[in-house]
């Protein structure tokens, strides 16, 4: 029986016997079945209290025999929200609840949950129904992404998401790996691109020169080591002592990575990756054809992107003259604008990072943590473009590193890259100068 039901009958007991003292409703009935006081003759009493006594007594019984029964651990136990997290309930956030909303306070409420707010929510959703239903998924397609949504904003662990949505730790991987697939490879295309088109290459080379006075820079390139739970060989312990994938990023002004490989274990140098990366091959052959070039100092200048001295030099990729600060004026006035180009790069990782917090300490297996780190980087470039609020930002390492040696296939691109940086960099020398 409801112990708040227990305590209204007591009191109800006690508030006879103050009315009716000479009827007792609890006398005599344990220790003599022959003189039992029956309702009959309570009804028959010259005393109204036994009347009212029964009469509210019936009325409470009423009562708590229709009220549902309550969880016992719900009030004792505040994790206990599995229920929050049901596909009904988050039908009814997603359809009868969230248009009610103001458009602040409903994104806001939807970024504390998924990453994003609801209309990029929705467009990613969109975009990969059609694939989801191919699978047969016993779960609504919007419900499901939300899921692994909140795994890649809040870094939860399929055996915590699994107990959360109150499913199996399996099924929960299994969806977690399918919407990541489905993100790292039919989104990839529509988000992540070479900007070779004229107008956006316009667009991104000018805001380059606006920030750092160089001209064509349409890209700066950096690296990241995305840390694994999970056991692994020696040879994905990065630079910094814990077991990594490694991530190359290039990003253009607007912190919008244009391309993103994860080719290698966390133990390899940043220029061994880049080299071995399919932008490298396309850049290095001419598949990529840039169609803005300038002259500078009689140097044809293509597009170009920056990086630090951990990369090798080359026409298409420029990197700092000295690490040290020890070349001449003009060198030094090219590195600092030069590292201040790059520094989008840096920044756009970090949001990527703090956006992501699964990438801060990735509990996936190894083989999907490749498509896991690509598909937060597709849902990165979704909420640049969208406009979404920037997170506080993941603190990463300080640089460090050796600088390439010279490839012999690269010789002749090195002296070319090398002529071209000397020409930049005295020019942006006299330009400035002359200010």
């Amino acid at each position: 029986m409801d112990q708040s039901y227990l305590v209204m009958l007591s009191n109800l007991l006690h508030l006879h016997n103050s009315l009716d003292p000479s009827t007792s409703l609890l006398s005599d009935t344990l220790s003599s079945s022959s003189s039992s006081t029956t309702p009959s003759s309570l009804l028959h009493s010259s005393s109204i209290a036994p009347l009212l006594f029964f009469t509210i007594a019936s009325v409470l019984s009423y009562v708590a025999s229709t009220r549902p029964v309550s969880n016992p651990n719900a009030s004792t136990n505040p994790n206990n929200t599995s229920s929050d997290y049901s596909v009904s309930a988050f039908r009814a956030l997603s359809t009868e609840h969230i248009w009610s909303l103001e458009a602040p306070l409903r994104d806001a409420h939807w970024r504390s949950l998924y990453g994003l707010s609801y209309p990029v929510f929705t467009t990613v959703v969109d975009k990969l129904k059609p694939h989801i239903a191919l699978s047969n998924l016993s779960l609504p397609s919007d419900y499901a992404v939300a899921m692994v949504l909140s795994r890649l904003a809040h870094g939860l662990s399929a055996k915590t998401l699994a107990s959360r949505y109150s499913l199996d730790p399996y099924l929960v991987s299994k969806i977690t790996n399918m919407v990541t697939r489905l993100l790292a490879t039919k989104l990839y295309p529509e988000f992540i691109k070479i900007p070779v088109g004229r107008r956006r290459l316009l667009e991104t080379t000018q805001a380059f020169e606006e920030l750092t006075s160089l001209p064509n820079m349409c890209g700066a390139i950096d690296t990241t080591p995305v840390h694994l739970r999970s056991a692994a060989p020696n040879s994905y312990r990065c630079r910094y002592g814990y077991p990594s994938l490694l991530l190359q990023v290039v990003s253009d002004h607007k912190k919008i990575f244009w391309d993103v490989c994860v080719k290698a274990p966390g133990a390899t140098d940043d220029a061994t990756h880049f080299r071995d990366s399919l932008l490298y091959h396309r850049l290095i052959s001419g598949d990529v054809v840039w169609e803005k070039v300038i002259s500078v100092r009689g140097h044809h200048v293509r597009p170009y992107v920056v990086g630090d001295w951990c990369f090798p030099l080359l026409p298409f990729l420029l990197t700092p003259f000295s690490p040290s600060g020890m070349g001449s004026p003009a060198q030094n006035l090219f590195d600092g604008m030069l590292m201040k180009g790059r520094s989008v790069v840096v920044e756009a990782i970090a949001l990527l990072k703090g956006r992501w917090k699964i990438l801060q300490d990735l509990n996936t297996g190894v083989h999907h943590a490749p498509q896991t780190i690509v598909a937060c980087c597709v849902l990165h470039n979704l909420c640049q473009i969208a406009r979404e609020p920037e997170p506080e930002l993941w603190k990463e390492p300080d640089e460090n590193g050796p600088q390439p040696r010279v490839m012999d296939t690269e010789k002749n691109f090195y002296y070319f890259g090398e002529n071209l940086r000397q020409a930049l960099a005295d020019d942006l020398h006299q330009k400035l100068s002359s200010r």
